[in-house]
Parts: C-alpha cells; structure tokens; sequence
C-alpha cells in the first residue's frame, strides 16, 4: 500500500525541507511511497533558490511520485517576471528574499529552467479520498469546476464552511502560529508557519482512510 507525504508550505525554509524528507522516507520504512508538496516554496525564508532546486531534483528522480502544486507566491513570482507592473506587489510578500536567495536584483533574472518548471506546476491534485491545493476551494463549487484564483489565494469562505465535499480537502496557505496543524471535518491545514519559527509538516496518508493517519514534523 502506498503512503502519501503531502508536506505543507515551505518558504525557502530549506534546511527544514530536508530534514523532513528525510523523515517521510524513514517513516515509509521501504514502503512505496509519494509526495505531494502544496506549494509556496519560495518567498519570506532564506533559502528559496536551494529549495526549487532540491524540489526539481527530487522529481527528476521520481517522476511518478513526487507531485508539486503552484502556489499563490510562485504564482506572484511569475506575474513579476513576465510584467514588471507586479514586482513591487511580489517584493512587499517576501519575494524580496528570494532575490537575495538567486543574487539577483529583478524577477526577469530568475534562471530560466526554474522558470519553466513553476510554469508547469498544477494547482491541484486529487486521488480516491483526498483533493490537495495550495490554499482550498470555493464551497459554492464542485471540485470540477473550481476557478484557478480560489485554488491558489481563497481564505473565506472556504475556512469556516462546514460543507461536506466529494473528497476531503488537504491545504496549505494560512499559517497556523501555534505550530499545530488545523484538523476539521471537511479538511486538513497543514502550514503550520515554517519560515516564522513553527514546523514544517507532513501529514500522512493511505488507501484506508480520508485523514491522516499520523503527521511528522522538522523544527
């Protein structure tokens, strides 16, 4: 039985990416096994550049079970390097960091083959109990029929919607300062504030159950 590693919101938290796959991998104990990251590895941390790479690389290796989805700061990332009228909105939400992370002084030099890779990203990703994004989903819409912007910026009214949807939601992009992920019925908010000093997490999951069977951490 495969276990699936969807791993939370890493803002150029590098150091903190490493050690946790590290964990997954522990924990699969020789197990197949899939990742799946929600996105926002960039922007706020250090070490933005380092953690694309690692991220590239580690889906070169695997293909078939490393699944990265686009979120709301790669997408803000893009914006600033094909329009310069979005560079100051992408600077003033941490892209300013992930300049220094390149040694580079304007999105438009941002290296071309990371570039194409963020241009690739997904904003979803979905199997026969759970539907991953980066930031959630418009209650109001089926799974189908989700508009791109609400699958990468929504906060409300998806994050107080009881709603019961086709599958159970995993997400990211609202931090959760307590370091704790957020558990609820319909779904699971696994950013738990990397770059701001809390973990980065993994939840874990199987073919036996919507939720996670049990989560790892990387202080």
């Amino acid at each position: 039985m495969t276990r699936i590693y969807c791993i939370g919101d890493i803002h150029g938290s590098y150091a903190k990416l490493k050690k946790l796959v590290v964990q997954c991998i522990n924990d699969a104990a020789g197990r197949p096994m899939r990742f799946i990251f929600l996105g926002d590895y960039i922007d706020r941390g250090p070490q933005s550049r380092e953690a694309i790479h690692y991220l590239i690389d580690l889906q070169r290796a695997h293909p078939d079970d490393v699944i990265c989805l686009k979120g709301n700061h790669e997408d803000l990332a893009l914006a600033a390097h094909d329009d310069d009228t979005w560079t100051d909105n992408w600077l003033s939400n941490g892209g300013a960091s992930t300049l220094v992370s390149y040694g580079i002084s304007s999105p438009r030099d941002l290296p071309p083959a990371h570039i194409d890779w963020l241009r690739t990203l997904p904003t979803s990703y979905q199997d026969e109990h759970r539907f991953y994004v980066h930031a959630g989903i418009n209650p109001d819409r089926p799974l189908h029929a989700q508009d791109q912007f609400d699958l990468l910026w929504i906060r409300e009214p998806f994050l107080s919607s009881k709603a019961q949807y086709s599958r159970f939601v995993v997400h990211g992009h609202t931090p959760q300062l307590t370091g704790h992920p957020d558990v609820q019925p319909n779904r699971l908010n696994i950013d738990t504030g990397a770059v701001y000093g809390g973990p980065l997490t993994a939840a874990v999951f199987n073919d036996d159950h919507c939720g996670p069977i049990h989560l790892l951490t990387a202080r």
